[in-house]
């Protein structure tokens, strides 16, 4: 997957049609959580094992599918629109996520 190459092409898609105005962090981390709800509600009163199950489902499984691509694009909007490069921070929060918490010792 190429970050870069889908942000630009987001870019382009929200330029053709015009909606660059609405395209704002603010907004994008708006639409991002009613996304990420989507996401929930997929799984919501689902057992454990239900949940661990939805890829025999293929509808279901697509509806995830799109609706993970759609947290997914929102992110990758937000990180464009400020400026924030995902590969680093991804690294920087994995090395930070990895001194928070440690390996524990083996007895």
């Amino acid at each position: 997957m190429d970050i870069q190459d889908l942000q630009k092409r987001l870019r382009s898609f929200a330029a053709e049609r015009d909606w660059q105005p609405y395209q704002t962090p603010k907004n994008l981390a708006m639409a991002l959580v009613v996304e990420a709800a989507e996401l929930v509600e997929i799984f919501q009163w689902l057992t454990p094992e239900e949940s661990q199950a939805i890829a025999q489902d293929p509808a279901k499984h697509q509806h995830l599918g799109e609706e993970i691509a759609d947290v997914l694009l929102y992110l990758l909007q937000i990180a464009d629109q400020s400026s924030v490069d995902i590969a680093a921070a991804v690294e920087r929060k994995l090395a930070l996520n990895a001194i928070k918490h440690p390996v524990p010792a083996k007895a």
